[in-house]
């Protein structure tokens, strides 16, 4: 009598470990688009603010720069991997543009529906605030995304292969700058954060101000009438 065995315990294995994988590419690739749309987004609130553009022209502005900035720190990699500019370019464009505009669809829809965020200047809460709540809805949007373009060997899994693996670069291409996405996302971080701390002190010290001009013009007042 023959005996067949039949050992699934491998295959399952296998199969978690390939959804681990995805998973923590898809997380990886997500935070990686994430730092050029903030960057892009923060660049261009902060000019569309300052200079009293419309929210649309605001919101036109800081997506532009999201995706200049998104692409660019994408292409650079693939740069000093030794692929030609066009051909980075077409890789890129490729594998960022779906993620890159779930993000700015959501990031700017919230900003647009949270009350005062798109005209909120650089040292009011609600501007950074604003912009925490949106770059964080577009990464839970994003994330889905990007997990289902890498299960079918697409988005970031286009340029995978060049981030890792890829040959020490030479020459001129030694001195294109690598940023690693924790550092941009670090400094994207604390970047954010100290503008909330000097918004809020900002906003903490102006009523003892105002109350300190008020009382000195009663006490002018009081001085003429007397």
């Amino acid at each position: 009598m023959t005996v067949h065995t039949h050992d699934h315990e491998p295959s399952g294995h296998t199969h978690q470990e390939h959804d681990g994988s995805t998973n923590t590419m898809a997380l990886s690739a997500t935070l990686h688009c994430l730092t050029g749309c903030a960057i892009g987004e923060i660049v261009g609130l902060i000019i569309g603010t300052a200079l009293g553009l419309s929210n649309v022209g605001t919101i036109a502005l800081a997506v532009g720069l999201a995706f200049l900035f998104g692409y660019t720190l994408s292409t650079m990699p693939l740069l000093r991997a030794g692929l030609a500019l066009g051909t980075a370019l077409s890789v890129v464009l490729a594998a960022d543009t779906l993620s890159i505009l779930t993000m700015e669809i959501v990031d700017n829809a919230v900003m647009a529906v949270i009350p005062g965020a798109m005209n909120a200047g650089l040292v009011n809460p609600v501007f950074w605030v604003g912009m925490i709540i949106a770059l964080g809805a577009a990464f839970v949007a994003a994330y889905p995304v990007n997990r289902y373009l890498l299960g079918r060997g697409k988005g970031h899994a286009l340029t995978h292969q060049y981030h890792h693996g890829a040959s020490a670069p030479t020459g001129a291409r030694r001195y294109i700058p690598a940023f690693s996405t924790a550092t941009l996302v670090a400094a994207i971080t604390a970047f954010m954060l100290g503008g909330l701390v000097v918004s809020l002190a900002d906003q903490l010290t102006r009523p003892d101000t105002e109350s300190g001009h008020s009382t000195s013009a009663i006490g002018a007042t009081g001085h003429d009438l007397t």
